[in-house]
């Protein structure tokens, strides 16, 4: 489980999925701090603190979906990973795309889980538990 003041950073654009994603966070007795990027350009922005405020400390999960505005979930990846001072963040992709291709693009830059998004909300909460269990 995380621990309790460890930050999640959630890039998202979808305002259902951003609730869905807290209420199954509140599901799994999770309060910690969620901050809510909603392209990749704003999430490399707010880590970086350039042109957002700079999330402090840095988050301890990255939840990316990758069908985003302005740059993609793995075009995310790409600059993350070349980054020397966010290279290692970890970074679980959460999205509705079961393209295989988009699951190899996305562990090429070293993700730590891939999961399509559930249809059901208790499939979503048993799926978000899975992920705080590694966390």
């Amino acid at each position: 489980m995380l621990d309790k003041n460890a930050v999640i950073l959630l890039v998202e654009d979808d305002r259902v999925d951003i609730m869905t994603v807290k209420r199954a966070l509140q599901k799994n007795d999770v309060a910690n701090p969620i901050y809510v990027a909603r392209t990749g350009v704003e999430a490399l922005g707010m880590l970086r603190g350039d042109g957002f405020p700079r999330i402090e400390p840095k988050p301890s999960l990255i939840l990316l979906d990758l069908n985003l505005p302005r740059m993609g979930g793995i075009e995310f990846l790409k600059e993350l990973r070349a980054d020397p001072d966010l290279e290692s963040l970890p970074v679980i992709v959460l999205t509705s795309s079961n393209e295989p291709h988009d699951r190899a693009a996305a562990f090429e830059y070293d993700v730590e889980d891939y999961i399509v998004k559930p249809h059901s909300f208790e499939e979503f909460t048993s799926a978000m538990a899975t992920i705080l269990a590694y966390y």
